[in-house]
């Protein structure tokens, strides 16, 4: 993937941060998730007073994508704070390999990014087998 289109899927993941509801933790997220056929679906974390209810922008952005019918990413932008890298917790993490395994997740690092397979954030992941 070119480097211009991990720019974009950053900023894009920026401006959907600005729509973050975090009045508890003031710790804002965004997302911006790439799919194989061109379209970006972007997500911000929800919290919520009773805290498990809480809403991750990476799983806000893949279940909005799912409502639009897109189920095969192949690269996810999260931010936090700004040139802080904001990796995806692991229920997050856990949720994403149900889609694609060797997504790309790209990270602020200071003023550039940094790019990991998420197979490589989640190496022995939860799968159910039906065979």
């Amino acid at each position: 993937m070119k480097k211009i289109e991990y720019t974009k899927l950053l900023q894009l993941a920026k401006e959907s941060q600005n729509f973050s509801y975090s009045p508890y933790s003031n710790f804002c997220v965004g997302s911006a998730i790439l799919f194989e056929n061109g379209q970006i679906v972007t997500g911000c974390n929800v919290e919520n007073s009773s805290y498990g209810l809480s809403l991750c922008a990476e799983r806000n952005a893949m279940t909005t994508a799912v409502t639009k019918g897109l189920n095969k990413p192949i690269a996810i932008a999260i931010v936090g704070k700004p040139g802080v890298p904001c990796a995806p917790c692991g229920a997050c993490r856990q949720f994403l390999v149900e889609f694609n395994y060797e997504m790309d997740v790209v990270l602020e690092n200071g003023l550039d990014f940094k790019v990991y397979k998420l197979s490589t954030l989640l190496p022995d992941h939860f799968v159910y087998k039906t065979e």
